[in-house]
């Protein structure tokens, strides 16, 4: 199965509710767009799926067949839409939804890239003075035969080590980043990570809003495209993350299927589900408008969202300065130190 660009799918999914909106088969509408598309992956997709199309298939059941590239919530949609004859809203709702998606991601990953590029830089420039400059120096430190201090020799040590064995640290590392990310994604590792990760300060914070944006959105647009509520809380498990609130939806299913309200269970899990979205889907089921307290929940969140992104650059920027003030401060004190202590020796002679 292939992986196809979120643009890929969001064009093709906007083209296609307005290709049907004007008054095109959907065949012609797959046609085109398979024209159109500068993907070879894609443009090969798409072309097995208008083989599907004129052998009688409908479209959810051909897009069914490639789940990584349209998922479980994304091929319910366009059955749904298919059944009760409203595939182009719901293909409209489906391109409002990935916007909305992508867009989170996005926040989350731009409140990950200041810090990790500040300290990958710190590290760098630490490397730099620690193998090229340092080492430099050594014999003018040998050859006055003065005692080095701690910091000195602990640095040394760490640039003979460097030049010595670097190829095979640089390959260690990599091997061992390789090993970490393979068993990080078996089902086991990544319960035990979803489930730490939770429980970090502010990051954990960030982690729940994102899921409950996505939980909020996607039961919505379901629930508004006519989809029951147990079904609809099924497919929205699949397109969370996060393995833990997988597991919570899915309970909640379970729970909703023999008949409890979606609030009194939610209100067991004040973790996961804080107290405002217990109540405002506690209101929702009570008024029967259920799927205007999830929208308003979704914005939430990711109102939410922005705000703790904000508040975990504020806490990052003080941590970020003392660890560059601390590794500089080191290489600094480790070149410096001996050569104030020769400076010395010559002023005493």
């Amino acid at each position: 199965m292939f992986n196809i660009s979120y643009i890929d799918k969001l064009l093709f999914t906007e083209h296609l509710s307005l290709m049907i909106k004007a008054g095109l088969s959907l065949k012609e509408g797959v046609s085109s767009i398979a024209e159109q598309t500068r993907s070879l992956r894609f443009k090969k997709i798409l072309k097995k799926i208008i083989q599907r199309l004129e052998n009688g298939e409908s479209l959810g059941k051909s897009l069914g067949f490639y789940p990584r590239v349209f998922n479980n919530f994304f091929v319910n949609m366009v059955i749904v839409g298919e059944e009760s004859g409203t595939l182009d809203e719901n293909l409209n709702y489906l391109a409002q939804q990935l916007k909305k998606n992508n867009r989170i991601k996005r926040k989350v990953i731009a409140a990950m890239i200041y810090p990790a590029i500040v300290l990958v830089s710190t590290f760098c420039l630490a490397a730099a003075l620690t193998i090229f400059i340092f080492p430099k120096l050594i014999p003018l430190f040998k050859g006055l035969r003065i005692e080095l201090p701690l910091s000195a020799k602990i640095l040394l040590f760490i640039s003979e080590t460097a030049q010595n064995y670097g190829l095979f640290i640089f390959l260690g590392i990599i091997g061992i980043f390789l090993f970490l990310i393979g068993i990080s994604r078996l089902r086991p590792i990544k319960k035990i990570n979803h489930f730490f990760l939770l429980r970090i300060p502010v990051v954990g914070k960030m982690v729940i809003y994102f899921n409950l944006a996505v939980f909020t959105r996607n039961l919505a647009v379901l629930i508004k495209s006519g989809l029951p509520i147990v079904q609809a809380l099924d497919i929205t498990a699949e397109t969370l993350g996060n393995l833990s609130y997988q597991a919570k939806v899915k309970k909640l299913c379970s729970e909703v299927k023999k008949g409890k309200q979606m609030s009194s269970y939610l209100n067991k899990e004040k973790r996961l589900f804080p107290p405002t979205f217990f109540r405002m889907i506690e209101v929702g089921e009570k008024t029967g408008n259920l799927e205007n307290s999830l929208f308003y929940l979704a914005d939430f969140a990711e109102q939410e969202l922005d705000d703790v992104s904000q508040r975990l650059s504020s806490v990052l920027e003080p941590i970020l300065l003392i660890i560059i003030g601390l590794v500089v401060g080191f290489v600094a004190l480790a070149i410096i130190t001996p050569i104030y202590q020769i400076t010395q020796g010559l002023s005493n002679q």
